[in-house]
């Protein structure tokens, strides 16, 4: 990297919106801490969660102040703008906004300041993700998210399930660092570069020469690191028993946010890949494929070892994950295995990943609407185990009678997971699975395809267990349950857009393709 190069005034606005969520959770520590802190808990979450809200807000605006332009040193890109960065970072700033507002009506700690200084940080992490084109930038902003969700995973000081999961929440993650970074350095021995086209080029060279092996090590290496992060098998250890032990808003945060940063990196890597072996105008054995008459040349890494290993891992997360949710009856276990079949569902569009932009677009529909959905999910499920003391199937029973809107909002979300018209959800898996039967010709990715609409018919069954006990079966208590104002609107505004999404999936499909040149 040339720093002689740098222009730190690119750097601070491309730069802007982590700026201002960092000068945020600083704000929030020194309210809270420095103002309010005679004051009454409520009031003081309140506060810490209208800041963060705040700035969130503002670093939107941050990111389209920041223009197009992105972060180079030198020749190289370090910080993308536009196309998938910018989807993903103004989806992660509103997704965890929102689940900050989630946070008015909890009380699993007496720092909330601290809580929301947090989640703010880590969404910085998120953002940096989401724009990294450079190995380092990369492994800083995961590193960076992934503390401060383990932070958040054990912030119910009261609880052993929080601790429990936070340990191992956090020693499956120190391990998976440790293989990213492995792989991160066999590929920068191997291209000379940290910057993903240098990288892509120099390994290319390599395994031409006789250095494939050292590339297919690197590889492993970095499909687990980065299967860890989206909780795709074997490499799901981690997510279950996060999920239940977790805080509500902490766990709906990890569920969406984790996930939105983590699959825009994967549409990054695949992004570059794709590019730089389309740019190649070889004629010999290497040339095998066209995708919109545009040629795709085979490296003899890129183009087979890594999206095998992406099938296998999709393949993989989406049998357990559906198979493992039909038999638990903890819904915050049941909402992890959900995640994890839903991870296989993205990872089959990165495998079959597209020249256009209608891979990484049914991918960023996809992993938004989740994120969305998936909030909503915690929300509910928070809102009951309060109530009830438990998150068991069980503690559902009779949910129509004891908040119907409660229950409607549950239907709605569940409903939209499964994939059932004409919520956002089957839009979702929809224009994914089109898109991979639009690059993929032959037996196999329809095979793929059909597993996988296969076991979305699975899903619904478990997310009918769930809804059975909310409207069918008897309730053995029947006293209403209560949600704060806040939290109410929060969740009948998630469901109104999931219901809206799906109705009119042109809104969300045109606002994501804005982010994009024309083609």
């Amino acid at each position: 990297m040339n720093y002689a190069a740098l222009s730190y005034a690119a750097l601070f606005r491309a730069t802007l919106p982590e700026i201002v969520l960092e000068i945020a959770a600083l704000l929030v520590i020194v309210v809270d801490l420095g103002f309010l802190r005679k004051a009454t808990l409520p009031i003081r979450t309140a506060f810490a969660a209208v800041i963060g809200v705040a700035g969130c807000v503002a670093a939107v605006w941050a990111v389209y102040v920041a223009g197009w332009a992105g972060f180079s040193a030198g020749n190289d890109l370090l910080l993308l703008a536009g196309g998938s960065a910018g989807v993903a970072e103004v989806s992660i700033l509103v997704l965890t906004a929102i689940t900050l507002l989630l946070l008015v009506d909890s009380a699993f700690t007496r720092n909330p300041g601290e809580y929301v200084s947090v989640v703010l940080m880590s969404a910085a992490g998120g953002l940096i993700i989401s724009a990294a084109q450079d190995l380092l930038v990369i492994f800083v902003g995961l590193e960076l998210l992934s503390l401060g969700l383990y932070i958040l995973t054990a912030f119910n000081k009261q609880s052993g399930k929080s601790a429990e999961a936070a340990i191992k929440y956090y020693l499956f993650g120190g391990m998976s660092a440790a293989f990213l970074l492995f792989g991160f350095s066999y590929l920068y021995g191997l291209s000379g570069s940290t910057y993903l086209p240098k990288v892509i080029l120099g390994t290319y060279m390599a395994s031409a020469n006789g250095g494939a092996s050292l590339l297919y090590i690197a590889l492993v290496m970095i499909a687990a690191g980065l299967g860890f992060k989206v909780a795709a098998v074997p490499f799901h250890l981690w997510a279950p028993d996060t999920y239940e032990g977790a805080p509500a808003p902490a766990a709906a945060f990890i569920a969406s946010v984790s996930k939105v940063a983590s699959f825009a990196l994967l549409i990054s890597i695949s992004t570059v890949t794709l590019h730089f072996i389309g740019d190649l105008n070889f004629a010999h054995s290497y040339v095998t494929v066209k995708v919109s008459n545009c040629p795709a040349h085979i490296t003899p890494g890129f183009s087979t070892v890594w999206p095998l290993a992406l099938v296998v891992l999709s393949v993989l997360s989406m049998i357990l994950g559906n198979l493992a949710a039909l038999a638990q009856t903890s819904v915050r276990r049941l909402l992890a295995y959900s995640a994890i079949a839903h991870a296989g569902y993205i990872l089959l569009g990165h495998a079959f990943f597209s020249w256009t932009n209608a891979s990484a677009q049914a991918i960023l529909y996809y992993i938004v609407t989740y994120g969305l959905t998936t909030i909503g999910a915690f929300g509910v499920v928070g809102i009951v185990e309060r109530a009830t003391g438990s998150d068991k199937l069980d503690s559902f029973l009779g949910l129509h009678k004891r908040n119907p809107v409660l229950a409607a909002v549950l239907l709605v979300l569940f409903l939209s997971l499964a994939g059932i018209p004409p919520l956002v959800g089957f839009w979702a898996k929809f224009n994914l699975f089109a898109a991979v039967l639009a690059v993929g010709a032959g037996a196999i990715p329809f095979a793929l395809v059909a597993l996988s609409i296969a076991f979305s018919a699975v899903s619904l069954y478990y997310y009918l267990q769930v809804l059975k006990r909310a409207y069918v079966m008897p309730a053995s208590d029947e006293s209403s349950i209560r949600v704060h104002p806040v939290t109410l609107f929060v969740l009948i505004a998630i469901a109104a857009a999931v219901l809206a999404l799906g109705c009119f999936p042109a809104l969300l499909q045109n606002w994501i393709a804005g982010f994009y040149p024309a083609m």
